[in-house]
């Protein structure tokens, strides 16, 4: 027989390590050895996972091994695992093809925005952004922007893993030591497999709460992957739900998507791809020159994502008859109204600050690209409004970061923060309307989105009371001087 070492993995035939134990030690590294002696010492063989529902072949075995390292693999510790997330947003780009971007699609984008970025220098104080043109397919773009996705999903993603520890920990018998045996967990999709992990709770830097906040990530990555996957068949660029989606500045269209949706209308494809392109490039000037504006954005993100409470009892009742490693029961269980919102004056405050801004930054990209389009774009208005009712009515994958997020990316008075902005150009000139952006307490409220025209006239009565009070300022002063002369 030969004696192989622990590094020598050799075959369950030659007395060596089992594809179960290979599992083990690409999942738990420098600890695996250890567990599976702890494993053997109680009487657990690896070698009988293979039972009569699994592959013993490895080679049949390893997507399945992939899979389950995978999940957990997330040793950054995130709420969010980013690899579970990065596949399954590639493999849900990919359901309905996903053409990879020819020559000429790429000549006419690059096109498209040099056009766009001519007609937008006459529509806005806000010089061109530098920023990378690119033509994406739907896996280049889910490879650019899911580190966004995951940022966003974060807060909610890191709450709803604490709650599934503290469930875990509260139904685990107090001396897990002893009685780590009764636990058992199955991994999803293999009916009969005795549990891998059945006597590896205890072991040294795998405690329940861990194991159970590396299978909330791995859910939450297939949530985050499959929503960004599906919106990478729905949009146009980066910039589609108003919020940046790219680290660095990137001007960006997604030819096969524009291509499609151009197929439904009584447009040229031309002319759509440049009131697209004029979008997307009015998006990055605006994100560019206003540099607070990003991270204002994702605090307000984030600040409601925080306000949003666990209902415990709600997601105990969705986990009771599931098993927490069937991660497609847990996805179901998670939408399935375990968010309660906070209805504090504080939340409802961070609420209608986000929707006032996501309808502001909308209304000023809409205003902006109407002004610099209807000389050049005959189904300019058309257009604008077909994009207002698509956002408006949302698609799946934005109903999925929905309930993803506890909240609607969707900019609810779009029409009339344009209606804001065009009334403020024509009282006040672009200079003006920019100089708006200067600061987030400059920004119109909710009440302003109200009453435009109100705003524009409150906008001018401090500076004329100034001017009121400078001139009578002139006039005492001058009448001091008179009165020393005398």
């Amino acid at each position: 027989m030969t004696n192989n070492s622990p590094d020598t993995p050799g075959t369950p035939d030659d007395g060596g390590s089992s594809p179960w134990e290979d599992m083990l030690r690409s999942m738990l590294g420098s600890q695996a050895d250890e567990v599976i002696r702890d494993m053997k010492a109680r009487g657990i063989d690896p070698t009988s996972f293979a039972g009569p529902d699994l592959p013993s072949d490895p080679q049949v075995l390893g997507p399945l091994l992939n899979q389950v390292t995978q999940m957990f693999a997330n040793a950054s510790g995130e709420a969010v695992n980013p690899d579970v997330a990065h596949d399954v947003a590639r493999q849900a780009a990919r359901a309905q093809g996903d053409p990879s971007v020819v020559s000429s699609q790429e000549k006419s984008v690059n096109d498209a925005m040099k056009v766009a970025e001519l007609w937008l220098d006459s529509a806005t104080q806000f010089p061109p952004s530098a920023a990378t043109v690119r033509a994406l397919d739907r896996s280049q773009w889910v490879e650019l922007t899911l580190p966004a996705w995951q940022s966003l999903a974060a807060p909610i993603a890191q709450s709803v893993a604490d709650a599934l520890a503290k469930i875990l920990k509260d139904s685990l018998p107090d001396d897990l030591s002893s009685q780590a045996d009764s636990v058992s967990f199955q991994i999803s999709g293999v009916p009969g497999m005795p549990s891998p992990f059945t006597g590896m709770l205890g072991a040294d830097g795998l405690t329940p709460e861990k194991l159970m906040h590396q299978i909330g990530a791995a859910v939450f990555g297939m949530q985050v992957g499959t929503a960004a996957g599906t919106l990478s068949r729905e949009v146009f660029g980066t910039t589609d739900i108003g919020v940046p989606l790219t680290p660095t500045p990137v001007t960006a269209l997604l030819p096969t998507n524009v291509e499609q949706f151009a197929q439904g209308l009584e447009v040229p494809e031309d002319e759509v791809r440049l009131f697209l392109a004029l979008r997307e490039a009015a998006h990055a000037r605006l994100f560019a020159h206003v540099p607070w504006l990003q991270s204002h954005v994702y605090g307000l993100i984030h600040a409601y994502a925080r306000g949003i409470t666990i209902d415990m009892d709600a997601l105990e009742g969705s986990m009771r008859d599931i098993d927490p490693s069937d991660t497609n029961a847990m996805q179901e269980a998670l939408g399935s109204g375990v968010f309660s919102i906070q209805s504090t004056d504080e939340q409802k405050d961070t609420l209608a600050r986000l929707e006032t801004t996501l309808a502001l930054i909308e209304g000023w990209v809409d205003h902006v690209v109407t002004s610099a389009a209807l000389a050049h774009l005959p189904a300019t208005v058309a257009l604008s409004e077909m994009i207002r009712r698509r956002r408006a009515a949302g698609g799946p994958a934005e109903q999925t970061f929905a309930a993803l997020i506890g909240l609607e990316l969707r900019p609810r008075r779009s029409r009339n923060a344009a209606e804001l902005w065009q009334i403020l150009t024509t009282e006040e000139g672009q200079e003006e309307r920019e100089r708006v952006w200067e600061h987030p307490d400059l920004l119109p409220s909710p009440l302003d989105l109200d009453d435009p025209r109100g705003y524009v006239r409150r906008r001018r009565e401090p500076k004329q009371d100034s001017d009121f009070d400078r001139a009578l300022a002139e006039i005492l002063d001058s009448a001091d001087h008179e009165g020393d002369d005398s």
